[in-house]
């Protein structure tokens, strides 16, 4: 995998899950990192070959709970990424393959720009990454290798897509359905909706009171009147053997 030239999405905690990445690769991301896992974590992971979904499954050994899941279809895209303080247990863990906020200061592109001049490693250039033009603008502006984005991705995935930015309700659907097809964990699903509502509407409004009331997949399916989807991707993967 080559780190020249590309967009990124960055790694997000309950964000960066299969559905989501798949949807900014869709919209242009050519590198999709996950949300960190602990090494010890992932250590306690049983490998599990997900046969209805066409998924590999990391599980919490004993039980049904997804580490990690990832597919064929993002291959060469996706970056695992783990947390370590050990590097022998980190290659451990690598083998079976209270996060703080972060600040809201701008980005300081100059500082950036004085990283890459003093290395001859690829970097990607992160920070103040909110429509298309800014992946053009941080470049310039740093001499960066690529350049990586969290929270203009988490908003709105189609920030990748040169042809121009999607309204953010039609994402949405398409990270809904994604969610049903993928049978995304639900603290993700409705973590990530709820960081789009935030952005562009308000949680005390009624969507966002729905989505704290979702307790199942199926109630997200309900809310955004994908039911009729979700009983087909349900009664599709039921089929399978």
């Amino acid at each position: 995998m080559g780190y020249r030239d590309k967009l990124v999405l960055a790694p997000m905690v309950r964000v960066g899950t299969l559905p989501f990445r798949l949807l900014a690769a869709e919209y242009g991301a050519d590198i999709t990192y996950g949300e960190e896992i602990i090494d010890h974590k992932f250590l306690k992971c049983d490998r599990v070959t997900n046969e209805s979904l066409g998924t590999t499954d990391f599980l919490e050994r004993g039980t049904d709970t997804v580490v990690f899941r990832t597919c064929p279809q993002e291959r060469d895209r996706v970056v695992f990424q783990m947390g370590t303080s050990d590097a022998v247990r980190a290659l451990k863990a690598a083998q079976l393959v209270k996060v703080k906020d972060r600040p809201r200061d701008p980005a300081k592109w100059d500082e950036i720009a004085d990283v890459v001049s003093a290395l001859s490693i690829p970097v990607i250039a992160n920070g103040d990454v909110f429509e298309y033009e800014d992946f053009k603008r941080i470049k310039d502006a740093t001499g960066a290798a690529s350049v990586m984005v969290a929270r203009g991705a988490m908003w709105n995935a189609s920030i990748f897509c040169p042809k121009g930015i999607t309204p953010w309700e039609d994402v949405k659907r398409e990270y809904v359905r994604k969610s049903i097809l993928w049978d995304n964990d639900l603290k993700s699903t409705k973590q990530t909706i709820k960081e789009m509502i935030m952005h562009y509407s308000c949680l005390e409004l009624p969507e966002g009171k729905g989505v704290n009331k979702c307790d199942t997949i199926a109630d997200i399916a309900k809310l955004y009147r994908e039911e009729e989807y979700y009983n087909s991707v349900l009664s599709n993967r039921n089929r399978t053997p």
